[in-house]
């Protein structure tokens, strides 16, 4: 296999709410394990996620995991997720699951440089923005 970069997030005990969420938005095929599993002593921690991987149809890779008891969880804005390219009907349903109950930041619309842009925070916390390339339709 050749290298690739993959988004790992971080979550404070709700990573397989977002996990799920994530498969609903992009489909494909969700495996967890839980600090439990591994074998991990964590106590009441036990059922949550130590490393969850969302592989996609559509060739995402999407890693996430709650924090480990005795590390701090520190939520933050030093990541955004970037969703880009020419299928229009498949990017906008994913803008429109991934900003349904968060909080749009720029408009899903067209920009200065001719593409469909918008950004937003999902209900879990993360920046995603939506790039659809081209003009879009109805919009001169």
């Amino acid at each position: 296999m050749s290298s690739r970069l993959n988004p790992y997030l971080s979550f404070d005990g709700n990573a397989r709410d977002a996990l799920e969420f994530y498969e609903e938005v992009f489909g494909g095929t969700l495996t967890t394990s839980t600090f439990g599993e591994l074998g991990a002593d964590h106590g009441d921690d036990a059922d949550k996620i130590m490393h969850g991987q969302l592989e996609t149809d559509a060739g995402y890779t999407l890693m996430a995991s709650d924090t480990p008891p005795g590390m701090e969880y520190r939520p933050g804005t030093n990541i955004t997720i970037s969703l880009s390219g020419d299928d229009a009907a498949e990017l906008r349903r994913y803008w429109d699951s991934l900003s349904a109950d968060g909080n749009v930041t720029v408009a899903l619309e067209k920009q200065v440089w001719g593409d469909e842009f918008g950004s937003c925070v999902d209900r879990f916390g993360i920046a995603w923005m939506v790039n659809i390339a081209g003009s879009a339709p109805g919009v001169e």
